[in-house]
């Protein structure tokens, strides 16, 4: 497989894993009756550029299910952070309605699925638009792998995403903690920022404030753990005024 990425890399995503996942089933979801039909669908409509290329992404996420084929079994899970991260969203959808996804996707981008988001719960669009979000995907694959990190092996994961406090996880690895912040970079290179929370933090916790790096994850992620950012990152501050929109009622009785 070629390593640059595919111009059509996350839709490629989505259909690998459906078919390595859902077989034929997931093809008649496009009133289709063959694979071959399905290759070809999508050469037509410009989202992959031959036959190969649908099928190398099948191969890709053949070996993580139990489908009776070993695809690319050499790579071992090089690429399980792909499959990881659309679980995390439509992992628990049936046939139908993670076609309905992929439908989506095409629908806008390339103009194939008209109205189909009329036919699609709210929910499912929500999570259609997760996908994107590289933040995401950096968090999940640093969940799986944190114990790479030398600092942190052995060590007992919480999630404080929700907390909004300056990190999003903890490790305890007694009787220290380590606060981790997580950026998502897609390409091997490139910038990140940090809020003024996650500065103040980082500001507090120094040497037990992480800034965790997952770069390249369009390829092959790398994680670079940078322990005390503050001191061991330049930061230029950079002051954005956004405002923000709200609708009051008027004081009723309830």
């Amino acid at each position: 497989m070629n390593e640059n990425k595919h111009i059509n890399y996350e839709i490629l995503n989505l259909i690998g894993y459906g078919l390595a996942k859902f077989d034929t089933l997931f093809v008649n979801q496009f009133g289709l009756k063959s694979k071959s039909q399905f290759y070809e669908f999508l050469v037509q409509k410009k989202i992959a550029d031959t036959i190969g290329t649908v099928k190398n992404r099948q191969d890709l996420f053949d070996p993580f299910f139990d489908n009776g084929r070993k695809g690319w079994w050499q790579k071992g899970d090089a690429y399980i952070h792909r499959k990881l991260l659309i679980d995390s969203l439509f992992g628990d959808l049936d046939c139908s309605n993670y076609a309905q996804i992929v439908k989506i996707y095409i629908n806008e981008n390339f103009d194939s699925f008209q109205n189909i988001i009329l036919k699609t719960s709210p929910i499912i669009v929500s999570k259609f638009k997760q996908l994107q979000q590289t933040g995401l995907e950096a968090e999940l694959f640093f969940l799986n792998n944190y114990n790479q990190i030398t600092e942190f092996k052995d060590g007992i994961i919480q999630d404080a995403r929700l907390l909004g406090d300056g990190y999003d996880f903890q490790i305890e690895l007694a009787p220290k903690y380590f606060l981790t912040e997580v950026k998502g970079v897609r390409k091997a290179s490139g910038a990140i920022r940090l809020t003024h929370n996650e500065y103040k933090k980082a500001e507090e916790y120094k040497n037990d404030y992480f800034l965790v790096i997952i770069s390249n994850l369009e390829n092959i992620p790398k994680i670079t753990p940078i322990e005390n950012p503050l001191k061991n990152l330049k930061l230029e501050r950079k002051e954005i005024i956004s405002s923000q929109i709200y609708y009051h009622s008027s004081s009723l009785k309830w």
